[in-house]
């Protein structure tokens, strides 16, 4: 069982930036993709962008592109989202989660996740 732990959720002004980490439990960290989902009042979770288990491969939606960066120390148990040129759209609750699959297709597909963070507030206000 894998516990997942988030914290540096906020509020920030447009344009600032906030670093989100998410602590994993468990001996099996780096067998896992990690990813992060978002949700906005309102609207459907919506995939955000995801790491490999050894971090040779990184995906992510295009509005993101440019601005946020996710990376994993896996000898922390820990995966981070670097979120820069925040704007009012990205304002959502942002959920940590963790896959174990083959198929890089499923790593945008938040049904196909094992294991989910309690999910941390980001308000940006413009």
């Amino acid at each position: 069982q894998v516990q997942l732990v988030e914290s540096g959720g906020g509020l920030v002004q447009a344009g600032g930036s906030l670093r989100l980490s998410c602590a994993a439990s468990g001996r099996t960290f780096s067998t896992y993709s990690m990813g992060w989902f978002r949700q906005a009042p309102g609207k459907e979770r919506e995939f955000v962008v995801a790491i490999s288990g050894n971090s040779d491969r990184t995906y992510s939606i295009d509005s993101v592109k440019g601005r946020f960066t996710i990376s994993r120390d896996n000898a922390k148990n820990t995966v981070y989202l670097q979120m820069n040129g925040l704007q009012p759209e990205d304002t959502a609750v942002y959920y940590c989660a963790a896959i174990r699959t083959l198929y890089s297709t499923e790593i945008r597909q938040s049904d196909k996740y094992n294991y989910w963070g309690q999910g941390t507030q980001v308000t940006v206000s413009s």
